[in-house]
């Protein structure tokens, strides 16, 4: 249960960062199958990998194994996005994706 749930918080950032599973798996420097097997909860990681994952995917450990975040930031972050005109936000998500894919680059 616990791999399943690391696996589908991997594999929705993931998704959020436009990365698919094989340019993932290349910048993680494990194969395409292994990464699947992670995201499947199927496998676990070592420490290394799961410190590569870290900062490949802007997420902390603490997120990525238990699913803890930072609520001062969720705070902060939410607070922004209710600013935000709710038909407006579906830009805001594409402003903030491109610029993380950009800096991922």
């Amino acid at each position: 249960m616990f791999n399943k749930e690391m696996g589908t918080r991997i594999r929705t950032q993931r998704e959020l960062l436009g990365y698919t599973r094989e340019a993932l798996a290349e910048k993680l420097d494990i194969s395409t199958k292994f990464c699947s097997d992670i995201e499947n909860g199927t496998r676990g990681m070592s420490l290394d990998t799961l410190c590569k994952l870290s900062k490949e995917l802007l997420l902390t450990t603490d997120y990525i194994l238990f699913g803890t975040t930072n609520p001062e930031l969720d705070d902060e972050l939410s607070n922004l996005l209710h600013l935000c005109k709710t038909e407006k936000r579906v830009y805001l998500k594409n402003i903030i994706r491109n610029f993380i894919q950009a800096n991922n680059e």
